[in-house]
């Protein structure tokens, strides 16, 4: 059994067509169909059924499909750790991040970065908190910028870079909207705009309400910062989030304000895997990542 095989196969189930998968690989379809023939008669098994010109797994095709692409990633990661212990300064680095930080803080330490390091290359993914503590353990990022920092996942090894702080964020038509601050329970009687269930933003904010000694009426949901945003300028409701949202970026007709009581915060930091030694490019990385937030002020 050959990588090439395993690459053309995924290929082929990819696709689920010869002659395209022949053209994206830039071989002939002939040499394509002989070395998936040679695959299937080493496994002792058929991977495709025809359908037409098209082709499809078969169920121990698609087992052996899910397998072959850990292997070839696992080939890849090794190729790339090689590549890298050669030259670190050359290397790619997959990097994933909460929308939170996508605006000011994400680009300003990879910035400073690549002024220090110009040949290192990202590739960025953004997600959600479940996304990016699944996507290290699976290897499909190497490292991510979280915001909490898990403190007691076995698989996950985080470094804490900063806390902020959540704000009120009110339309300007607000009876409080005119004070400099509020305690939390003066929103009691108000309806707010919140993340989804699941998202770990609505849980600090909903958390902060319960603390705070209410449950707030929720009847308005958005996925991304700027329709949670938008729907508060429409004053349609209230809402709380990262005071780092806001820098730069207040949305007309809504004003921000400090809460007293209860503080509502969250840390945000950067988290590896405890499972894998970091190739030399992400070690690069994540070093000068540490001595940035340790020595530089960020919000100057």
């Amino acid at each position: 059994m050959e990588l090439r095989q395993l690459r053309y196969f995924i290929e082929v189930a990819r696709v689920e067509h010869f002659s395209m998968a022949a053209e994206t690989l830039h071989v002939a379809q002939s040499a394509l169909s002989r070395q998936i023939g040679l695959l299937e008669k080493e496994l002792g098994v058929e991977l495709f059924e025809r359908e037409g010109r098209n082709v499809k797994l078969t169920l121990i095709g698609k087992l052996f499909a899910d397998q072959a692409m850990i292997a070839l990633k696992a080939v890849d990661n090794a190729t790339q750790i090689v590549d890298e212990y050669l030259d670190p300064e050359h290397g790619t680095i997959r990097i994933g991040f909460p929308s939170s930080i996508a605006s000011r803080t994400l680009p300003t330490f990879i910035s400073a970065f690549k002024k220090e390091h110009p040949e290192v290359r990202f590739h960025l993914r953004q997600g959600s908190y479940e996304f990016l503590t699944e996507g290290i353990k699976s290897r499909e990022i190497d490292l991510a910028f979280i915001g909490p920092v898990p403190v007691s996942d076995p698989d996950l090894h985080g470094d804490i870079l900063f806390s902020e702080h959540f704000v009120a964020l009110l339309p300007e038509t607000h009876s409080l909207a005119a004070e400099g601050s509020l305690s939390l329970y003066q929103l009691e009687k108000d309806s707010f705009v919140l993340f989804p269930e699941g998202f770990v933003l609505r849980k600090i904010v909903v958390d902060a309400c319960h603390q705070a000694g209410f449950r707030p009426f929720i009847p308005f949901e958005g996925e991304d910062f700027d329709t949670i945003k938008g729907l508060v300028s429409a004053g349609i409701g209230v809402t709380l989030l990262p005071e780092t949202t806001l820098f730069e970026n207040m949305p007309s007709g809504t004003v921000k304000l400090k809460i007293n009581d209860p503080e509502v915060k969250r840390t945000v930091g950067v988290i590896i895997p405890k499972n894998r030694q970091l190739s030399p490019s992400e070690e690069l990385f994540y070093e000068f990542v540490l001595y940035y937030f340790r020595n530089i002020n960020l919000w100057t």
